[in-house]
């Protein structure tokens, strides 16, 4: 059997120096697609596009992951700008809102990293906290502290211990989006993983960095309910 398709949604940079070049580039840093395959899919890159063709793109992959990245932009849930907010990205919400909607709509699993986790929540009506202390000690390099899942939760059956993540944010999940429940904190009180609740779907989002870690569980469950969709037949 094929290995299931997994699309992650990418960065977009306006000047990226590669070679002799200095281009506009939509990349993602390798770890994400290493950790797909570590876990047994096969990785696709989902550069932005038209927001309505979401559904047509998604209708080609088994599995999202929405990528870590900057700030989604407030206007997006009714808020004013806080000064400590990055500049809007304007083209990448847009995709990656129309991509986890559309995701949802057709029942195909999601895992939200970082941004993508805080972009879950923002598509399902919920709001971020836009400036947090302590989960950044120095700007580009990953700090580590201890998540506590909920017991009951999918994530918690995935990861029943307190573990050690790699960390990089300075927002987070403020009221939580329709249907969303806390799948972890940190010690903080931080939320740190939302997920849908419902166990026919697979509707997960971290607020750390999986791609920077060896842990592949809650990949490994993604990659497990896409290869399970992959095999129902199409009606």
């Amino acid at each position: 059997m094929p290995r299931p398709l997994i699309g992650i949604t990418t960065y977009v940079e306006e000047s990226t120096r590669y070679g002799v070049w200095d281009l506009p580039t939509s990349l993602v840093p390798t770890g994400y697609c290493e950790l797909v395959q570590a876990a047994g899919g096969a990785a696709v890159l989902l550069p932005p596009d038209e927001p309505g063709s979401a559904a047509e793109v998604l209708s080609r992959v088994d599995g999202l992951v929405v990528a870590g990245g900057p700030d989604v932009d407030p206007v997006h849930y009714g808020a004013a700008r806080d000064p400590r907010t990055g500049a809007p990205a304007t083209v990448r919400d847009h995709w990656e809102l129309a991509l986890v909607n559309a995701a949802l709509e057709a029942d195909v699993p999601v895992l939200g990293i970082c941004r993508g986790m805080q972009a879950l929540n923002v598509a399902l009506g919920g709001t971020l906290i836009q400036h947090i202390d302590g989960h950044v000690d120095t700007p580009g390099v990953m700090s580590w502290h201890p998540v506590r899942p909920v017991p009951g939760t999918r994530y918690a059956d995935l990861v029943p211990e307190e573990a050690q993540v790699p960390t990089y944010h300075h927002q987070a999940v403020e009221r939580l989006g329709h249907g969303l429940v806390v799948s972890a904190h940190a010690l903080d009180g931080t939320v740190e993983a939302i997920e849908l609740p419902d166990p026919a779907r697979w509707v997960l989002g971290v607020q750390w960095h999986p791609e920077r870690d060896k842990d592949t569980r809650v990949m490994a469950s993604l990659i497990e309910a896409a290869t399970a969709r992959s095999a129902v037949p199409v009606a």
